[in-house]
């Protein structure tokens, strides 16, 4: 879809939006509604298929080489010169397009990374790979050699040897003829006589050589450098008298060579090489005094801006890898199959299960639901997003969220119709009720994604804007699409609706009659799991905190632990080093078996190479490498607990300013309890932490505050009503009567989860198991945890919470009359 069309569709859907929100009588808004779902649907739909070409896969779906890369700082540097990651990224991408891939991401990442992530490339490419990318990027001004343009075919064709002394350097592209000029108007002044005669010849010889010459492939140069990069200060792109140029500054040291080097060489050339290769030779017009100098020729705009980066000689500083990861193609299409049978699978069980609750309604959340992933894929098609593994589990889990807020509306339209109410009034009431609850609900989740997305690296980021982007979705076709069915149906005869009911009428469990109780439940079981995970120590983290290599290799014939342990003794790496054999379906009915390895860092190739060598038979083949410096794994594991500490900070604000401080201490109490406790779960079991699972765990402490919220905003609702009861009796009334779309949420959103554990295959096993676990543990919670907290915290005080709770304005819902 073109720019134009896109910015006009987006125009006209803003606008449907606008309209629908204004709109006063429901035959409008069913009409703009159901335009607007219209163009989002086209809109998605156009810009995701065909899927195979719009959708851009991760490393991790279609196999390939990740490396992340960092400038070093040079010794007493505080950071690295402004511009220096940018033009770095240039080099790297020149290096990298000599291979050959097609479509490499190269990408800078904070003040001092780069990410390189090649697709498909053979295991000996790899390793040149890995060694180009470490280059310092050497840049050196060489004087060709006078009679170059003769001497170098016959070198090449073999009739003479390169003259001591020189070197032949290959240019790195087809190059028009250039000229070498001042870019200081009073050198002309300076300039005598006999200077200005042999700038007059140079110049016809120029013309000349332009005219008759063809571009040459290989010059003749000095070893040694006559000017050293580092007496380089940059290069310029420049406009002038309708062509490109490039302006070339030096330094004092710089300008005094290159003058002298000029003045003496009118008339030849001086080659522009950036590790040894050629990516300019002008032809020097006149003696350049002063350091600055231009080239001119037949540039284009992107050539003028390529040899201006060349100039600004950015990796100067050392380079080092930091991470490095690579997975087979063959490993990228068995998660994508286990993906799609963990989508189908999830997507089924919620349907069903919706469908057996709410009957005609739950039809209504199948058609939300479906539209939900449509303008997901859409939006990640439209955006250029990266699907990766994470980013499928984030899909997946998105699928039980949707629903959530359609559960919340069809509970608010039961109650509405238990009251006596029409069906459209009922709609009406639940619609303009539920709306608060969902803001507020969902935005705590877009408070924790975005801060993922922000503190988070690599596939987590595909994770975080999976859930953010699946958050908005969920939002606008519960409220609209969902609404706008309903319309339809209720203008076109649909007056009764039937529902199951999950709790009975009548049952009212008093929560907070023992809430010291589940308090000191909660204090227990958070001591337990601080103490266990303590216990264990380094055992809870993986390589991507520890630090190292894991290696995953298949194999034809079966081999053994104690196999491969005792090959990996041979070279002194078995007691640092961890075998273990798996099995995993492939997603064609076999099973495939494969070991994984874990060792210290730089020592993986080391290991492959010598098992292939040691057990021939066995037939290993490299499935997957991760190798993470230690220094990576600190900052990985500093940047998620500060990630964590700063969502934990933005729904304290969040639910400080929308409730009372009471509420959000509780809030984030429950919240602290489920990520403690997740964990501590995860060191009972022997898992290992990895940076995926924390962004589950953070994922699941959005989900927990997700469902305090909603039983937060009906106790607030309670308050503002001017309920009788003491504060305690309308928490309890509160929680009961939110019990049964708690139940429901979390019966969806397990399912989706649970889908994602048995068909997801064993690459999301522990990331399915954290989801499942904090549903549960998230569900608890905020039931007896938070509601419990605000209670002794607002006892505490000695003054009346309700008092507090009604100072703060009532959430308003949208306009309804008439809809």
């Amino acid at each position: 879809m073109g720019f134009a069309l896109s910015f006009v569709l987006g125009l006209l859907a803003l606008g449907l939006f606008i309209a629908y929100l204004i709109a006063e009588k429901s035959r409008q808004r069913r009409l703009v509604g159901t335009f607007l779902t219209l163009v989002m649907v086209g809109i998605s739909l156009e810009s995701a298929m065909p899927l195979k070409e719009k959708i851009n896969l991760g490393l991790d779906l279609q196999g390939g080489t990740s490396f992340l890369l960092r400038l070093q700082k040079l010794e007493g540097q505080r950071g690295l010169e402004s511009g220096v990651l940018e033009k770095a990224v240039e080099v790297i991408r020149k290096r990298i397009d000599k291979f050959g891939v097609s479509e490499p991401v190269i990408t800078p990442e904070g003040e001092d990374r780069i990410l390189v992530q090649i697709p498909g490339m053979s295991p000996e490419k790899i390793e040149e790979a890995r060694i180009q990318l470490q280059k310092v990027a050497k840049l050196e001004l060489k004087l060709v050699h006078p009679e170059s343009d003769r001497i170098v075919p016959e070198i090449v064709a073999g009739l003479r040897p390169i003259p001591p002394g020189y070197m032949l350097s290959p240019l790195a592209s087809k190059e028009e003829p250039t000229a070498l000029e001042s870019a200081n108007g009073k050198e002309a002044e300076e300039k005598t006589a006999e200077e200005a005669q042999n700038a007059g010849e140079a110049q016809k010889k120029a013309e000349k050589s332009a005219a008759n010459e063809h571009p040459r492939y290989q010059f003749l140069v000095p070893i040694q450098a006559d000017i050293e990069g580092k007496d380089v200060l940059g290069g310029s792109p420049f406009f002038d008298n309708g062509s490109w140029g490039v302006g070339l500054r030096m330094n004092s040291e710089g300008a005094e060579k290159f003058g002298r080097l000029t003045a003496d060489n009118i008339g030849g050339s001086i080659a522009i090489v950036l590790d040894g290769v050629v990516q300019s030779a002008p032809r020097i017009n006149s003696a350049i005094y002063g350091g600055n100098a231009s080239i001119t020729g037949r540039f284009s705009e992107k050539e003028a801006r390529d040899l201006a980066s060349v100039l600004e000689n950015p990796l100067s500083v050392p380079v080092e890898i930091f991470s490095e990861s690579s997975a087979s193609s063959t490993l990228g299409a068995d998660a994508i199959r286990s993906g799609i049978y963990a989508g189908i699978g999830g997507m089924a069980a919620v349907m069903l299960f919706i469908l057996f609750f709410y009957r005609t309604a739950g039809i209504i959340a199948i058609i939300s639901l479906i539209v939900n992933i449509i303008l997901l894929i859409g939006g990640m098609a439209m955006f250029n997003f990266v699907l990766t593994l994470p980013g499928i589990a984030g899909i997946i889990l998105t699928i039980g969220l949707a629903v959530d807020a359609s559960v919340l509306i069809f509970e608010r339209l039961r109650e509405e119709l238990d009251s006596g109410k029409t069906l459209k009034g009922a709609l009406d009431g639940a619609y303009s009720k539920a709306f608060s609850v969902i803001i507020d609900a969902n935005v705590t989740t877009l408070i924790m994604a975005g801060i993922l997305f922000w503190k988070a690296s690599g596939p987590v980021r595909g994770f975080a804007v999976t859930l953010t982007m699946g958050v908005i979705a969920s939002v606008f076709t519960a409220m609209i699409v969902g609404r706008t069915l309903f319309t339809w149906a209720t203008d076109f005869g649909l007056s009764k609706i039937s529902m199951c009911k999950l709790i009975p009428d009548g049952v009212a469990v008093n929560f907070l009659g023992k809430w010291r109780l589940w308090l000191a439940i909660a204090a227990l079981l958070s001591i337990s799991s601080v103490g266990i995970f303590w216990a264990r120590g380094e055992h809870n983290f993986g390589i991507d905190f520890k630090g190292g290599d894991m290696l995953q290799l298949s194999f034809v014939k079966p081999v053994t632990e104690e196999q491969v342990r005792s090959a990996i003794d041979e070279i002194g790496l078995g007691s640092e080093s961890v075998v273990q054999l798996l099995k995993e379906k492939d997603g064609q009915g076999g099973v495939r078996e494969y070991v994984n390895i874990r060792s210290p860092f730089e020592t993986a190739d080391k290991i492959a190479a010598h098992l292939q060598e040691k057990m021939p038979e066995a037939g290993f083949v490299e499935h997957q490498t991760v190798k993470i410096g230690k220094v990576v794994g600190g900052e990985l594991l500093r940047n998620s607990l500060i990630a964590l500490g700063l969502g934990m900070l933005g729904i304290l604000i969040f639910v400080g300013t929308r409730f009372e401080f009471a509420f959000a201490l509780g809030a984030i109490t429950a919240l602290l309890h489920d990520v403690i406790v997740t964990l501590g779960l995860f060191a009972v079991t022997g898992r290992e932490l990895s940076l995926v699972m924390i962004g589950a765990i953070l994922a699941i402490a959005g989900y927990s505050i997700n469902d305090t919220i909603v039983i937060f905003d009906r106790i607030r609702e309670s308050l503002h009503a001017g309920r009788k009861g003491t504060v305690q009796e309308l928490m309890n009334s509160a929680i009961n009567e939110t019990l049964s779309r708690t139940i429901l949420t979390s019966g969806t959103t397990f399912l989706a989860a649970a889908s994602l554990y048995f068909f997801g295959g064993p690459v999301l096993h522990d990331f399915a198991f954290t989801i499942m676990a904090g549903i549960l543990i998230g569900t608890y919670s905020s039931i007896f945890i938070a509601p419990p907290m605000v209670l002794w915290f607002s006892s505490r005080k000695g003054h009346n919470l309700a008092d507090e709770v009604l100072k703060k304005a009532p959430a308003p819902g949208p306009e309804t009359s008439g809809a």
